[in-house]
Formats: structure tokens, C-alpha cells, sequence
């Protein structure tokens, strides 16, 4: 849905899941036919996503923070610069 949502052309999302040109049809059908019950669905994949994402981080949480303070490896000092100064330009840091 979110390649819908984003207004992708169909032959980019029928070329992205491998979909024949019966089965692409077949997913705009069933769309417009249950508007309701795909858009219902999609909320609950979403929240499922941010729930697992939410788990995920809080239970690696203290392990990013310890290789986030490593020193960079050998050799990777110039990369770990510049992406410490990219991530300062996004407000990531």
C-alpha cells in the first residue's frame, strides 16, 4: 500500500512484486472494491511495524550505545568523521 499511497505508477509496483499484468489488475480491483477493509488492514500492518520497531530498539538500545562509543576500527577514522558530520547536518547526533 505504500507504493500506492506514494502515487507509484503501476508498472513500477507490478515490476517491484514480480505481479503479470492479470494479477496487477486483480490487486487494483480488489482495491476499489474494498477500499475499507484493505485501508484497515494496512493501518494494522503499520502499527504492527512501529510495535516491532519499538521492541527492537528498546531491547538493543544499550548494545547500539556500546558500539556507538567504540572507536572507529583501524584504518575507518576519515569515514567515521564524515559520517559524524553528516549525521550533525540531520540533527542525528
Amino acid at each position: 500500500m505504500d507504493c500506492f499511497k506514494a502515487d507509484q505508477p503501476t508498472s513500477l509496483i507490478k515490476e517491484l512484486f514480480r505481479l503479470s499484468d492479470e494479477q496487477m489488475n486483480d490487486v487494483l480491483e480488489y482495491i476499489a472494491e474494498h477500499p475499507e477493509k484493505v485501508e484497515a488492514e494496512y493501518q494494522e500492518v503499520l502499527r504492527q511495524a512501529e510495535e516491532d520497531r519499538a521492541y527492537w530498539e528498546e531491547r538493543n538500545h544499550e548494545r547500539l550505545l556500546t558500539i556507538s562509543k567504540q572507536p572507529p576500527s583501524p584504518g575507518k577514522e576519515a569515514l567515521h568523521a564524515k559520517l559524524k558530520k553528516r549525521k550533525a547536518e540531520l540533527g542525528m547526533d
